[in-house]
């Protein structure tokens, strides 16, 4: 089973309770990560965002 976060609601949903696609975030394999989604979702983009620095400053190295 998967499970999704409700940006609007900030509650867990499954496959049965699903609300339209884009007012959810997932699917994750368990109820503890989709409740975690929005802490998950913004570790991964400050990681993409080091990254993306590190690249655009290694560009600058000749």
């Amino acid at each position: 089973m998967a499970y999704w976060y409700n940006v609007n609601t900030g509650k867990v949903e499954t496959d049965d309770t699903k609300s339209r696609g884009e007012i959810v975030m997932g699917p994750y394999d368990t109820e503890d990560e989709a409740v975690r989604a929005l802490e998950i979702a913004r570790e991964k983009t400050e990681k993409w965002d080091a990254e993306d620095r590190a690249w655009a400053d290694s560009e600058g190295e000749d």
